[in-house]
């Protein structure tokens, strides 16, 4: 019976890794929120009314709410959901302009594209930090990244994270310094500890249920611990479209804080939404979303990190040689972002202003 609720959770761990999001769907959780009234002036008509939109795997809340409460369609927008496939991965699909906005593809992968001469804009955000723990098998001991030097690590080494977070003990060979095992998926990694092929193993934000679930396992760490704000999931889209759509995105903008302002007061109902539309158990959404301090959503374009992000990936050779002829700061925009957040400030007056204070001093501090 344990190994068949072994594979079971096995099993539900790769789904998530191979479901997107559906279509929207009537509301189904009750809002605990104010909601805020306002009224979207004529000149406030998007340059383009449909936005095709891959927003991975493990979904993207803050989409799904905005459009279950209509916020999207009060400014005239219509999100497509745009899945990717065995042969389209989403680069693939933005690259291809086959989508318009990606979401969920990391900054690490972005970031090489850009170095690759693509001319990528990242101008917003979805997940700052994604619930992602670091794992063992139960009993090994951990004291921090240290513990990492000369271990068997599952993990890409192009998660800046952690190969920052080792040059930041001193070591300058942070490739040399560990043997980092790399698996097709996050479940392979953890078919691999409980194997005993690895020593600890990073998981993504769609395996906490199969982790919590797993006596054989314990959470040693989190990715948010080695990186505080290490930015999981950047907005990104190809330069023509930030160009072309600047009140597009700027509306887009204004239905996502609205989105997270609902979302921090209404979590529980969120894991609803997220469950119905994912096509998963409500416990197995809960598990990653009802971590309040490791499950860290923003729309916020994140500037600082970003670039710190670059400069760790240019340092361990993750980036093409012509990276020293790019400036990064020229494919980062904040000035979309910060113009929908004050329309959200002067407009919406039922929005609190503990949390648009939170929003604001956070931009500031990533931004400036």
């Amino acid at each position: 019976m344990k190994k068949n609720f072994l594979f079971g959770l096995l099993a539900l761990g790769m789904v998530i890794t191979l479901t997107a999001c559906g279509g929207a769907g009537a509301p189904t959780a009750a809002a605990n929120t104010p909601e805020p009234t306002v009224v979207v002036a004529e000149r406030d008509v998007p340059e383009t009314s449909v936005i095709r939109w891959n927003w991975g795997t493990s979904g993207n809340v803050l989409v799904i709410i905005a459009q279950e409460r209509g916020y999207f369609e009060e400014y005239g927008l219509t999100i497509e959901n745009v899945p990717a496939t065995a042969i389209a991965d989403a680069m693939t699909l933005l690259i291809g302009d086959q989508v318009d906005i990606i979401s969920n593809s990391g900054t690490a992968g972005p970031l090489q594209r850009i170095a690759a001469g693509v001319d990528l804009v990242s101008f917003g955000g979805h997940m700052v930090t994604g619930a992602m723990p670091v794992i063992a098998l139960t009993g090994t001991e951990w004291n921090g990244v240290e513990s990492l030097i000369g271990s068997r690590f599952a993990a890409r080494p192009s998660f800046f994270a952690f190969t920052g977070a080792i040059m930041d003990l001193g070591y300058d060979n942070p490739l040399d310094v560990l043997e980092w095992v790399i698996h097709p998926s996050y479940p392979d990694a953890f078919a691999a500890l409980l194997r005993g092929e690895v020593d600890y193993a990073l998981m993504g934000t769609g395996q906490n249920y199969l982790v919590q679930n797993t006596p054989e396992v314990e959470i040693v760490s989190w990715h948010s611990e080695v990186m505080p704000n290490y930015s999981c999931c950047r907005l990104v889209a190809n330069r023509h479209f930030v160009e072309n759509n600047p009140l597009t995105i700027r509306l887009m903008f204004q239905a996502l804080i609205r989105a997270q302002y609902w979302f921090e007061n209404n979590r529980a109902e969120s894991v609803i939404l997220s469950a119905e539309r994912m096509g998963v158990p409500e416990d197995f959404v809960a598990s990653f979303m009802l971590n309040e301090e490791r499950y860290f959503l923003s729309t916020d374009p994140l500037k600082k990190a970003t670039v710190r992000a670059w400069d760790i990936l240019e340092v361990t050779g993750f980036l093409d040689e012509e990276a020293a002829q790019i400036d990064i700061l020229n494919h980062i925009n904040t000035e979309l972002y910060e113009a929908a957040l004050r329309i959200v400030t002067e407009r919406y007056s039922d929005i609190d202003s503990a949390f648009l204070d939170r929003q604001w001093a956070f931009f500031n501090e990533q931004n400036r």
